[in-house]
């Protein structure tokens, strides 16, 4: 699955900037490298594998993360 570089909301409407694609130096395992587009603009980690995630609440299917495009 690749992921590109750019702007995604999260399901519960928080953005985000993907900044790169690496691995984990221990388990090879991709990992996105994400900043949050609000706030402190933290920087933080999450699997490959759990980026197009769905995610159930309240009985509803959501999509983890959607590219949303640059205004």
């Amino acid at each position: 699955m690749k992921i590109e570089t750019g702007k995604y909301r999260h399901f519960k409407g928080g953005e985000y900037e993907v900044l790169y694609v690496g691995k984990h130096s221990e388990t090879q395992e991709e990992m996105v490298v994400y900043r949050a587009l609000y706030g402190a603009g933290e920087v933080w980690v999450r699997p490959l594998s759990m980026w197009n995630d769905s995610v159930e609440r309240d009985g509803k299917s959501y999509v983890r993360f959607t590219k949303i495009e640059d205004k």
